[in-house]
């Protein structure tokens, strides 16, 4: 992760409406491959007042903004901490990367609470978010020829392998990637160009390893040694937990 995240992202987060629960970075950022122009991937969770969950006028369970700052796009997402813990008790590896992301922007006791309840609520079942966002990223590749849906391809594949192998979340391709001679390259490429061509003399290895990849994640599933379920005690402190944040704000 050599790309900096701007020093004003905090700033970006602090203006939000409600209390942060955290805010991290996701995107290219925490893949290991972002550009000089990369979008910035802003993911949060925020806290809606009682008042606001309770009566006949609700809150936001999800803040999204895209703007510019500097020159660079900025995507922001927050949702409400009663949503975000219903998604992070689903197979939703995307709310799992958000919270337990080494790309800190805020936190809070709560946060720090939501990460040591992970790993009790990940599954073998989180393997279908992994083959579903390969499939899908796969198909842009096949449409566009770019270099960015292959990178993520392969990020989602290996991480989703890694995950049921180990039970353990790695995001960062560069690390993913040892076994692919061809990924230093293809991650130096992308941080040149954001919309970059993929590369010809490559596409022949990318066409042999993604079908291979899939059906190791697949395997993996299959073999993982993760619960079909979330593990109960997990769930009941996590309910606990947005009860007990809820009526103390």
């Amino acid at each position: 992760m050599t790309t900096e995240v701007p020093s004003w992202a905090d700033q970006v987060v602090a203006d939000l409406p409600y209390p942060l629960i955290f805010a991290t970075v996701s995107g290219a950022h925490l893949y290991g491959f972002a550009s000089a122009d990369s979008d910035l991937d802003l993911r949060a969770a925020h806290l809606l007042p009682a008042a606001e969950v309770v009566g006949l006028r609700t809150g936001p369970e999800t803040l999204q903004s895209d703007s510019w700052r500097d020159g660079v796009e900025l995507d922001v997402v927050s949702h409400d901490l009663l949503k975000f813990a219903r998604l992070l008790t689903s197979r939703n590896g995307y709310v799992l990367e958000q919270l337990l992301s080494p790309l800190v922007i805020t936190t809070s006791p709560v946060h720090r609470e939501l990460v040591a309840l992970a790993p009790a609520l990940i599954t073998r079942h989180h393997a279908h978010h992994y083959l579903g966002f390969a499939a899908t990223q796969e198909r842009l590749f096949d449409r566009t020829g770019e270099l960015k849906p292959a990178l993520y391809t392969l990020r989602v594949l290996l991480t989703g392998r890694h995950l049921m192998r180990t039970g353990t979340l790695e995001t960062d391709l560069g690390v993913l990637g040892v076994d692919l001679p061809y990924v230093p390259e293809l991650i130096g490429r992308k941080r040149e160009a954001e919309h970059g061509p993929f590369p010809s003399a490559i596409r022949a290895d990318l066409g042999r390893d993604i079908p291979r990849l899939r059906a190791e994640l697949e395997a993996a599933r299959d073999a993982s040694a993760l619960p079909e379920q979330p593990d109960r005690a997990a769930v009941e402190a996590l309910h606990q937990l947005v009860v007990r944040t809820r009526l103390a704000a």
